[in-house]
């Protein structure tokens, strides 16, 4: 038994030597890690690090407004007419439910869906005070009720127009409830009126080939006094301008 324990006893000192001989092999080859440096203390102050600046959401701008619509009626019973080119009219209006009431205690109930809506085209030209039967000619152009404007077809440059909104009864009669302003369809060529205060500038060009000095000559001014038969051409003191000297 005594040899036993010491056998245990030589066994454990032999793998401590062991174990003491390997770790010795092991780091006998190593050196110490240098120290690094130490970084100098900074003369700089202290900074603060700034977060990321985010800019602010705008706020949501609301959509504009539509403009506000004009209105299609005004409750007011008019008629208006316009010339549009030398060959057509243009005409609108508004009827209120007034005007049809009364024309119903006119001519009786039901009489407004009994007649039919026309447009009374007259030629006034020349006409100071039309009064409604005393026009060149006219000539109904039918229409429907729903209808507030309409192009109107002339095809008479420089003449003068008026129109009557009405409705012809079964019987033929023709009511009218509304008249319009006189248009005038302009001229499709050149107008033929000369204007008399310019013709006498005419002479004046024609006399200027038969001189060789300008027309701030008074020998002139008196012979174009003489043959114009005015006192006064507004030209004296005037200097020739260089289109107006005669071969010079």
């Amino acid at each position: 038994m005594f040899y036993f324990w010491l056998f245990l006893l030589g066994l454990g000192i032999l793998i401590l030597a062991l174990g003491f001989w390997l770790w010795f092999t092991k780091h006998r080859g190593e050196k110490p890690a240098p120290e690094l440096p130490q970084p100098a203390p900074s003369s700089l102050p202290d900074m603060e690090i700034g977060t990321e600046i985010v800019p602010p959401i705008p706020a949501k701008i609301p959509a504009p407004s539509p403009p506000p619509e004009l209105p299609r009626r005004y409750g007011e019973d008019r008629l208006v007419l316009l010339a549009r080119d030398p060959y057509w009219l243009f005409a609108y209006w508004e009827l209120s439910a007034t005007k049809q009431e009364k024309f119903e205690e006119i001519h009786g109930s039901g009489s407004w869906k009994a007649s039919r809506p026309v447009l009374r085209l007259y030629d006034v030209t020349g006409i100071e005070d039309f009064q409604g039967y005393n026009a060149h000619y006219f000539v109904d152009i039918p229409i429907n009720d729903e209808a507030d404007n309409w192009y109107i077809e002339v095809g008479k440059p420089n003449r003068t127009f008026c129109v009557d909104l009405g409705r012809i009864l079964p019987s033929g009669t023709f009511v009218p409830l509304l008249r319009s302003n006189p248009a005038h369809t302009p001229r499709a060529s050149l107008s033929e009126c000369l204007d008399e205060e310019w013709l006498w500038l005419e002479e004046i060009y024609r006399s200027l080939y038969k001189y060789q000095f300008g027309l701030g000559s008074p020998l002139i001014l008196e012979e174009l006094k003489a043959r114009l038969g005015r006192e006064k051409l507004g030209l004296e003191g005037a200097s020739p301008a260089p289109w107006m000297e005669g071969g010079k």
